[in-house]
């Protein structure tokens, strides 16, 4: 039976980005100081969530990976001797940039990286002007800790990049979010949102019989050019065990560091009794690569 202690360190975005770089530093040390052998930020940690608006001055705050950023927090995970998911504004090359997440490893070294595949294009979520699709495909991250299949956002809500990141042996799935109410919604839908979004990651882990791990950011973040309300992100940083079973979860209000511990042998255990992937039907999935109803 292995266990491994994890850590989601669920923060609030301020306007200077060396101060949260500073805080989230902070919160891993606080993560690896409780134990967590793994820790993951939450989506575009580093600054406030600046696609609210499309404004190419934010080009600006892009960096190369490896660079800086990796540097600083690779000798932060040499020092706690913990495994990191951090999530970066990645400029490629000249006018190429993506939204990418860098594994860590207990070393300090870059052990992989993960360029978000599915880029929204909502109202205040304008990603598209900013990002271009990743191209590293579903294939876990090996670590010291084992296999990560990690993701990024919207990514989390389809089921074929969990699903291809399992076949392809991940022991957990990971996604860093950043996700949240528009202030105008009542509470209602504010109710049915957060639930989907929380039901659906689930029953990733429970199709695949892995634990799945969500850290997202929280509070309210104005738009940074004005024009709409801003996005008042709900937090929920959860972590889920091999039949969806929640283990550990964040307020949806506050800052926290949200601590559980993982049996990566459970899913050996529940996929003998249940075998999704033994009786999977992979010669009537054809259709999956059609964009719909088989054309």
């Amino acid at each position: 039976m292995k266990k491994l202690v994890v850590g989601l360190v669920q923060h609030k975005a301020g306007e200077s980005m060396e101060a949260n770089t500073d805080k989230n530093m902070e919160g891993i040390r606080e993560a690896a100081r409780r134990g967590a052998g793994l820790v993951v930020m939450p989506e575009l940690h580093r600054s406030r969530y600046f696609c609210q608006s499309e404004d190419a001055r934010f080009f600006d705050w892009a960096e190369a990976v490896p660079g800086p950023s990796t540097e600083r927090f690779g000798r932060l995970a040499k020092d706690m001797g913990a495994v990191l998911v951090i999530s970066l504004f990645e400029k490629r090359a000249t006018g190429l940039y993506h939204n990418t997440a860098v594994v860590l490893d207990r070393t300090g070294e870059v052990a992989g990286t993960y360029r978000k595949m599915h880029i929204p294009d909502d109202p205040q979520y304008y990603e598209k002007y900013y990002f271009a699709p990743g191209d590293s495909q579903f294939r876990p991250i090996a670590t010291s800790v084992g296999k990560l299949g990690v993701m990024v956002c919207w990514d989390q809500w389809y089921p074929e990049p969990a699903r291809l990141s399992a076949l392809h042996g991940a022991d957990v799935l990971v996604y860093p979010s950043a996700i949240g109410w528009e202030p105008a919604d009542e509470a209602g839908e504010k109710e049915r949102q957060i639930d989907s979004w929380v039901t659906v990651q689930r029953g990733h882990a429970i199709a695949n019989g892995i634990p799945v791990m969500a850290a997202n950011r929280v509070g309210f973040e104005p738009n940074p050019l004005g024009g709409s309300e801003g996005i008042d992100f709900w937090g929920s940083s959860f972590v889920a065990g091999c039949q969806g079973e929640i283990i550990s979860r964040a307020a949806s209000d506050r800052e926290e560091i949200v601590m559980a511990e993982l049996d990566l042998g459970a899913s050996e255990r529940v996929r003998r009794v249940w075998p999704f992937l033994r009786d999977r039907r992979i010669d009537a999935y054809t259709d999956l690569v059609r964009r719909y109803g088989g054309q």
